[in-house]
């Protein structure tokens, strides 16, 4: 196979009358929209285009609540599952895991066929020998600390 170059480079493109100068021109002397003042701080190098003008700026209302604590009688688990979700057991078996990893000391007898921390803190888990609360919160602020003892 035969390559051919082509004795043509590539040149750098010229400048055209048209291109765009800058103007030294102090604010005081004339309004300069926000537009521009951006496009000055970025370099104008963005060319991706918004269907939201540039100026335009987005102001969401803040929403402030209290904490309440819901109190529970009877151990009764009143905000979420009555269970351990998945996503607070992965939580929780991580955090155990890295805690045995640099050296805290297992609240279990060691399985024989456990060969990580990961493995350790599972079981831990499904022992309940984890001295641990899980605090759900709902969106209005009130919130209920759960023993992993209560879970099922």
């Amino acid at each position: 196979m035969v390559v051919k170059h082509s004795s043509k480079r590539h040149a750098a493109p010229k400048k055209s009358a048209t291109a765009k100068t800058t103007k030294k021109t102090s604010t005081s002397n004339r309004k300069v929209s926000i537009n521009e003042k951006q496009e000055e701080e970025r370099g104008s190098t963005t060319t991706k285009k918004s269907s939201r003008r540039v100026d335009e700026v987005v102001i969401y209302a803040e929403f402030e609540y209290e904490l309440k604590e819901i109190n529970a009688q009877d151990n009764k688990v009143l905000i979420g599952p009555a269970w351990l979700t998945r996503f607070e057991r992965a939580r929780i078996t991580g955090a155990r895991s890295l805690q045995l990893s640099l050296g805290a000391p297992p609240l279990v007898k060691v399985p024989e066929h456990a060969t990580s921390s990961i493995a350790v803190a599972v079981e831990e888990i499904e022992q309940k020998a984890l001295p641990i609360s899980i605090r759900r919160i709902l969106p209005s602020g009130t919130y209920q600390d759960i023993s992993i003892e209560w879970l099922k």
